[in-house]
């Protein structure tokens, strides 16, 4: 029911980039490639129209967009590392990789991104447990 009610309420492009990841987490090593496919092309999406040529989704500042997106600044490089596959790189997606570089030096979010050991450790565990359904 809340898995339903966040789906509904969620953009389309963050349920995508969510399920893509998730299929990602637990893709055998011949899935991966293709996994991580479809992750850049919602990525692609992202960055092209929603992000254009702005530092921030919402311009010169961050925004709820921005706020949306921004887990996957810290979240993902931390799934990149636990899979053994890389995605957000700056010659396949220079703008977003950018936009996460400089939404990550916002003193606020900077001041409150999880430890990357803890991110990673979360990262192995949780594939394993998914990859075991």
């Amino acid at each position: 029911m809340l898995k339903k009610f966040l789906h509904d309420l969620s953009p389309p492009l963050i349920i995508q980039c969510a399920d893509a990841i998730g299929a990602l987490y637990v893709a055998s090593e011949e899935e991966k490639e293709k996994a991580a496919k479809e992750i850049l092309e919602v990525l692609k999406i992202l960055e092209d129209q929603a992000l254009g040529d702005k530092k921030f989704f919402g311009g010169d500042s961050i925004n709820l967009v921005d706020i949306s997106y921004g887990p996957c600044t810290y979240w993902l490089p931390a799934m990149e590392e636990a899979v053994g596959v890389k995605v957000l790189e700056p010659s396949t997606l220079p703008k977003l990789h950018a936009w996460a570089k400089n939404f990550i030096e916002v003193p606020v979010i900077k001041e409150n991104i999880p430890d990357y050991d803890k991110m990673m450790a979360y990262s192995r565990v949780a594939r394993e447990k998914l990859g075991k359904n």
